[in-house]
């Protein structure tokens, strides 16, 4: 008589197992989005930095960089 409750707890046990990993795949997943999304928004805010690096490289001329900097300040 035992033995049959016994496996139900067994059974519970296990499904309560996959239930708590399945919920921490899902928040560590939602996190990564999270800091994706952060990344992303980010890269617009640092456009006169962008600006920088690309006079640097020798990617655009003094003339460019002028123009697209005051377009900046603008």
């Amino acid at each position: 008589m035992m033995d049959g409750g016994g496996g139900f707890w067994m059974w519970g046990g296990s499904l309560v197992l996959l239930a708590l990993i399945a919920l921490v795949v899902v928040v560590v997943m939602h996190q990564q989005g999270d800091q994706h999304d952060r990344s992303q928004s980010g890269s617009t805010s640092s456009a006169g930095e962008i600006l920088d690096e690309r006079f640097a490289r020798g990617e655009i001329d003094e003339d460019e960089y002028r123009k697209r900097r005051s377009a900046l300040r603008n």
